[in-house]
């Protein structure tokens, strides 16, 4: 495996929208969409980033509705420079998309979860065990920004109707996100200014 943080990390996350219908049109906003993350149903978009897996910090955001599976657009999150990208399960098959195709980004997504727990306990199996690991100690940083934004910020709910505002938003609260994270990495201290 070449230079893991010589690339992008990818991920995606579910913001939740309001299901409510007391609104002029009676209905709930036409633009998000139902989705399922294991047992439990959502209704709202998906935000996806692409993160500097050297730096931590993100590149690219795009905003879609919920029902939108995270292998569609990962090609929409490179910023073209990378050579490698890292995601996880849900990202497996990438490499063969045909908007990827061609490309010399050099993939590496997680396993699958009963794949990873079907591994032998013999050299090889804990071969991929600790390849599995790596990948997942570098994809971590993707998790940093999206707590930030979602724990920090409390941004857990859009706060518009339709895809484009929510999107813009996002862009903003990412590029705060940034601040923050650059500002822990550099030791950037607090000052207050005595009133």
């Amino acid at each position: 495996m070449s230079n893991p943080y010589e690339g992008t990390i990818v991920d995606a996350t579910l913001i939740a929208a309001p299901p409510s219908t007391k609104n002029k049109e009676g209905k709930r906003d036409p633009e998000m969409r139902q989705s399922k993350k294991g047992n439990d149903s959502h209704f709202g978009m998906k935000t996806h980033i692409g993160v500097n897996a050297a730096s931590g910090l993100v590149h690219i955001v795009v905003g879609t509705a919920g029902n939108v599976s995270d292998v569609t657009q990962a090609h929409a999150l490179m910023h073209g420079d990378e050579k490698n990208a890292l995601g996880d399960a849900g990202y497996q098959g990438v490499e063969k998309r045909s908007e990827n195709l061609g490309k010399t980004v050099m993939w590496h997504v997680a396993m699958k979860r009963y794949k990873r727990k079907a591994l032998s306990n013999n050299k090889l199996g804990r071969m991929m065990e600790k390849l599995e690991h790596l990948k997942a100690s570098v994809r971590a940083k993707v998790e940093h920004p999206l707590h930030v934004i979602k724990n920090l910020f409390r941004h857990r709910k859009t706060r518009y109707r339709g895809l484009a505002k929510n999107t813009a938003q996002l862009f903003t609260l990412f590029g705060f996100a940034n601040l923050v994270l650059a500002g822990r990495r550099f030791k950037v201290t607090e000052t207050r200014v005595a009133t």
